[in-house]
């Protein structure tokens, strides 16, 4: 007798993509020096929502699985702004933060046990300036910015990670965060930057959770997706003044900023970036990127 799947429960669709995801993750190849640097990423992280979303989670987990599996992790999460710089604890099997409200019981329950990071650890010491002593935080974990797309990306959990603070708001410091870590792409670290395109969350309104985009968010993103295509770093930067449906699209800033760390760490911070997603949840756009 088999059971099935009830497709209203929460994290339903997470049930239901989780054994093929295991299986292609079983064989993907990982990375050598051959392959020379890494990418960096953007991506719109989502909150446990995320595991009700068979197609985003499909959309994710193909991005990985097109990269060959890095050596470790580095993600800078938008919920997680800490100055000085910090890291998470690089312990293997550290506990999750579960910084959120108003989901099922099941998301509170979720691990995502990984490796020591404790190398990870020295690399992130060794690119920053003597100058800058970057704080280790032996008891914190993973906050839903990185363990939720963590999750489905890499769903074995068998790649450390490690999570940066966002030490600034400031997008010309966050370039410069971002050119430090260059290096460690050439040394197969993945590093992620992990917020949201959109993220006007107080603005949303019914009409935003039956599928209708808001003015806001459709123009946010459309002046994003044409200033990353041309390389226009300068004007992204100045995105406060520059960019339309601010500041609904962003009332604060820290699900947008940790694209400046991506593109900071960019071979060429001009290139036109590769769009990896696009589309909406509520009303927010999942736009996510990488860079070479």
């Amino acid at each position: 007798m088999t059971t099935s799947v009830d497709p209203t429960a929460p994290g339903a669709a997470f049930d239901a993509f989780l054994p093929g995801a295991l299986r292609t993750s079983r064989t993907q190849r990982s990375w050598t020096p051959e392959d020379g640097a890494l990418p960096a990423l953007y991506l719109s992280h989502g909150a446990p929502p995320l595991f009700d979303d068979g197609p985003w989670m499909a959309q994710l987990h193909a991005w990985a699985m097109n990269l060959p599996k890095p050596k470790s992790i580095l993600i800078i999460s938008a919920h997680w702004e800490s100055a000085p710089l910090s890291i998470s604890s690089p312990l293997a099997s550290t506990p999750l933060v579960y910084d959120f409200g108003g989901f099922a019981r099941r998301y509170f329950e979720m691990e995502y046990a990984t490796p020591d990071a404790a190398a990870l650890a020295q690399l992130v010491a060794s690119v920053m300036p003597d100058t800058e002593t970057v704080h280790q935080h032996n008891s914190r974990g993973l906050d839903h910015g990185a363990w939720v797309p963590l999750k489905v990306m890499y769903p074995l959990g068998d790649v450390p990670v490690l999570q940066l603070s966002i030490p600034t708001n400031d997008p010309a410091q966050l370039m410069a965060l971002g050119r430090r870590l260059r290096p460690l792409r050439e040394q197969g670290v993945l590093v992620i930057g992990s917020g949201f395109m959109t993220h006007g969350l107080p603005f949303l309104t019914r009409e935003a959770f039956m599928g209708r985009i808001p003015g806001w968010s459709a123009d946010f993103d459309s002046w994003a997706q044409e200033t990353l295509a041309r390389g226009d770093v300068d004007t992204l930067m100045n995105y406060l003044k520059r960019a339309p449906g601010m500041p609904y699209s962003h009332p604060t800033v820290e699900h947008f900023v940790p694209a400046f760390i991506t593109l900071g760490a960019a071979s060429n911070p001009e290139a036109p970036v590769t769009t990896t997603i696009e589309g909406w949840m509520w009303g927010l756009s999942k736009r996510s990127f990488q860079v070479a």
